[in-house]
């Protein structure tokens, strides 16, 4: 099976409209998301765009905030400090990576809880590895809609995790933990990291190697779960073979048309989450 990102991703977007829309009826405003975009980063400009069409397409009013390359860590503070005091914001995310002057962790740390849509504060990692409600990261969370709904089971399965990023590989391993699967985390100072790989039922690669994954690390009937997204010789690739791959695995995401696709569907279902709760409050 062939897990169809694209479709999944449209799916997800749907339901996030319906809610976007009951909210809007509710409270008679959109939920709103503010992203903060320092810099020049060619690819945070493609990511920033598609986040901001998401946006439109559910019905969240969504602004991006800029600033320059050489911006100052005070500049930083300030503007994230300002959008958590704003009402009308729900959400805040920082686009990452930041440029190198720049302490990601002590802007994030200035975005409170219920606004961290893009969960990569401590505060939200902290009571994710707590098991307490939290916000997660949106690329995990998208890897488990894309499980949940193309039926892959994950109770009782043995999941290895390549990558041990804050971003993706330590959230996944928590989410599929969370799951009742058993997880082991590799990295690149695994030893007999091609043995551990076979006796994944679900393997999730996140190292940012393209096609570092080959046949011989796949384990036959396994559900494939590729997170990785390099460009090789101006064509976009994961970080599995797809090709040695597919033939042998139950389940197998491309590269485009997988993970990638649904991860911004599930960004705007968290603004409009965190926009519904605060309408609770």
């Amino acid at each position: 099976m062939i897990i169809d990102g694209k479709a999944i991703a449209q799916e997800v977007r749907a339901e996030v409209k319906t809610r976007s829309a009951a909210f809007f009826e509710r409270t008679g405003r959109r939920a709103g998301l503010a992203v903060v975009l320092i810099g020049e980063d060619p690819a945070s400009l493609v990511y920033v765009r598609n986040k901001m069409t998401a946006c439109e397409e559910v019905g969240i009013n969504s602004e991006t905030y800029r600033l320059p390359q050489a911006a100052s860590q005070a500049e930083a503070d300030a503007l994230v400090s300002a959008l958590a005091c704003d009402p009308s914001v729900d959400g805040i995310l920082v686009q990452l990576p930041l440029p190198a002057h720049l302490d990601a962790q002590e802007i994030l740390a200035r975005i409170p809880p219920e606004k961290d849509v893009d969960g990569f504060s401590a505060y939200s990692m902290g009571n994710l590895t707590l098991g307490l409600p939290a916000s997660v990261a949106c690329t995990p969370s998208g890897v488990m809609e894309l499980l949940q709904r193309s039926g892959v089971t994950v109770r009782g399965k043995h999941a290895v995790v390549l990558g041990r990023s804050n971003i993706v590989g330590k959230p996944m391993a928590l989410l599929l933990l969370a799951a009742d699967a058993t997880v082991t985390i590799c990295h690149s100072k695994t030893t007999d990291l091609k043995s551990l790989c076979c006796t994944a039922d679900i393997l999730v690669a996140a190292v940012g190697k393209p096609r570092f994954v080959t046949a011989d690390m796949v384990k036959e009937g396994a559900a494939v779960i590729d997170v990785g997204i390099n460009r090789v010789d101006g064509k976009l690739c994961g970080d599995v073979k797809y090709a040695e791959a597919e033939p042998i695995v139950e389940a197998i995401t491309p590269v485009p048309g997988g993970v990638g696709s649904v991860t911004t569907s599930v960004l705007v279902g968290h603004v409009v989450e965190a926009a519904m709760r605060k309408a609770n409050a």
